[in-house]
């Protein structure tokens, strides 16, 4: 992307963001065009690499717009400390995102995880941690992590869940056991050895206890 420059051999940019600081009110208007190319690079960049997030790079680039229209006490010297602030912005709103995403899931828990994975309560598994876990087990065996999110966060019923699938219910009961083997299994290595890889994969509902 080319920088326009002023006759003071300041860019475009800087100069409209100086103005911006200064208290120009239609500055920021006449600085987005200018820089809209550029934050939709690093909005995509950012979306892609969370798979699991809800929002798009517009949405994304949207939501850094309003928080900058906040910054008030920013002096602003040079387009490239605006980016990486435009990008910092994007991380927060993101990280933030996902909270509310993770918050969600967990007020809508219809079964406690010490309950759904036998465990005590003090050894239930976070949110978060659970989360990753199915994650991961979707990519392995979808069936299996559906059944897991319908009965823990949804309440379903053995029979419910093999109505809505078409699955015998002796089969969600075969598939439903290996899923959580296989997550016990996944979440007790999570707390013994932080970023491992995975090993192993859910066992399939012919081999399930």
């Amino acid at each position: 992307m080319s920088t326009k420059r002023t006759s003071s051999g300041k860019s475009e940019i800087t100069r409209l963001l100086e103005s911006w600081a200064a208290g120009e009110a239609d500055a920021l208007e006449k600085l987005f065009p200018l820089v809209v190319d550029e934050l939709r690079l690093i909005a995509r960049s950012y979306v892609a690499r969370e798979a699991g997030s809800s929002l798009q790079p517009t949405e994304l680039i949207g939501e850094v717009c309003i928080r900058l229209l906040g910054q008030k006490r920013v002096h602003w010297e040079n387009r490239s400390q605006f980016f990486a602030f435009s990008a910092e912005l994007m991380r927060r709103i993101l990280v933030d995102s996902a909270r509310r995403q993770l918050a969600a899931k967990r007020k809508a828990l219809k079964v406690p995880f010490e309950e759904a994975f036998g465990l005590s309560e003090e050894k239930a598994p976070d949110v978060l941690a659970v989360d990753e876990a199915l994650q991961e087990l979707e990519t392995l065996n979808p069936r299996q992590a559906r059944i897991v999110e319908m009965r823990v966060f949804g309440g379903w019923t053995v029979d419910e869940v093999a109505e809505a699938l078409d699955i015998a219910p002796m089969t969600v009961k075969r598939q439903w056991r290996g899923a959580l083997l296989w997550l016990r299994r996944e979440l007790s290595r999570g707390e013994a050895a932080p970023g491992r890889p995975s090993r192993g994969s859910p066992l399939d509902a012919s081999k399930a206890p």
